[in-house]
């Protein structure tokens, strides 16, 4: 990690990976709602951030003004191809709508069986130690091991896929090198996989989107398949295992709320939908493709903008209590899976990989605490969620 100045005005020079945004960026984002909608930092070449629910939206629906051409905010000018969450219309919609049919509600359902057994068979390795650690004993496991299937690669390959996701949505954000390094990696073991299947391709993902067929009848071409592999690995995986990680650690220091759970298990789809919304995990970013204002706020060409679905969800001119976890919340549109063209296509997947966790944990594990004795570190960079998650019980 670069050595960074501090930031000292949150408003003109914020930073999202300053320890204090890291440690709790709510109550920041709370102060520059009611202070400054729209800040701005002349970090990495210059970046907007809205806090308001109504102007994150008004930039999700707007692709001719704010492009998807880069999603992330990081150091340098290297770019990641992932199609199709970097395309812009009209080119983003043949590709999206393929994906569409692996991630229905129906389809996910039959995922859910194998989904408890992972679950299960992960407690059982660390059940009688009375401890763990619920994100890189638990939660990171999860999603890994359900693509993989999906896509017909090895789980036992999980290591290299955590690394990989740790490269790019981390360590690359300030480090050039280390991102290449993971895309080529992720770029040659894809390749890998497409050629296979290419001369004996099966029941999964990789064979599916090479068999499937553009509206002019075309095959899609390798680097739009690999690109497409290339999200699902990224984004399916350490979005949802950060949920997972982030609701393991509310129910672990709000025994109230666990204890409820415990008891009415049935409320669990509900509390889901509200950890979803309190503790989103992903913030995406768009290019300011055409000077254009915001909120009363200028943007200028060039730049980018930090789109906070997360920020937008803490919104108290969206939501009532906005800064209070409700688990049994009745009205909520949380945006924890993104607004506009480029919604979450997986959010079926990970609602039901989140439930399962949940639910197999409280069955199993109905008593626990954080371990004050070791450390709990919370992600930087795309995505927010525990990293080291220490768990007591017993």
């Amino acid at each position: 990690m670069t050595l960074r100045p501090p930031v000292t005005d949150w408003s003109n020079d914020w930073d999202h990976l300053d320890p204090s945004w890291l440690s709790d960026p709510y109550a920041i984002w709370r102060d520059l709602r009611d202070t400054c909608p729209v800040a701005h930092t002349g970090r990495y070449s210059g970046v907007y951030f809205p806090t308001r629910y109504s102007d994150i939206r008004e930039i999700a629906y707007d692709p001719q003004h704010f492009s998807s051409r880069r999603v992330v905010v990081r150091e340098g000018d290297y770019r990641v191809n992932s199609p199709p969450i970097t395309s812009d219309p009209p080119d983003h919609r043949p590709l999206r709508m393929v994906l569409i049919p692996p991630f229905t509600p129906q389809a996910v359902a039959r995922l859910e069986s194998q989904t408890r057994a992972v679950c299960n068979e992960l407690i059982d390795a660390f059940i009688d130690q009375r401890s763990c650690d619920g994100a890189v004993d638990y939660a990171q496991h999860i999603p890994v091991r359900i693509i993989a299937h999906m896509l017909g690669i090895p789980a036992t390959d999980g290591d290299r896929f955590r690394g990989w996701i740790t490269m790019a949505l981390q360590d690359g954000i300030t480090n050039q090198a280390v991102l290449k390094q993971a895309e080529e990696e992720i770029s040659s073991y894809f390749a890998e996989q497409i050629q296979l299947r290419r001369s004996r391709p099966g029941e999964d993902l990789v064979s599916f989107l090479i068999g499937s067929r553009q509206p002019n009848g075309e095959p899609f071409s390798d680097h739009q398949v690999l690109g497409a592999l290339r999200l699902l690995l990224i984004a399916g995986t350490d979005t949802t295992w950060s949920a997972i990680g982030s609701a393991i650690w509310h129910l672990a220091t709000v025994p109230a709320d666990r204890e409820r759970l415990v008891r009415e298990p049935e409320l669990i789809p509900t509390a889901i939908e509200e950890l979803l919304r309190a503790y989103a995990p992903v913030t995406m970013a768009r290019e300011i493709a055409d000077d254009v204002t915001v909120g009363g706020c200028p943007m200028k060409r060039g730049e980018m903008v930090l789109l906070s679905f997360p920020a937008a969800n803490r919104d108290p001119l969206k939501f009532s209590d906005a800064d209070k976890v409700v688990i049994d919340r009745q009205e909520n549109p949380h945006v924890a899976f993104g607004l506009g063209i480029h919604r979450c296509i997986g959010s079926n997947l990970a609602r039901m990989e989140m439930r399962v966790a949940v639910e197999e944990w409280l069955r199993r594990i109905p008593e626990f605490r954080l371990d004050p004795a070791r450390p709990m570190t919370w992600s930087r960079g795309t995505v927010r969620g525990p990293r080291l998650l220490p768990i007591a019980f017993g």
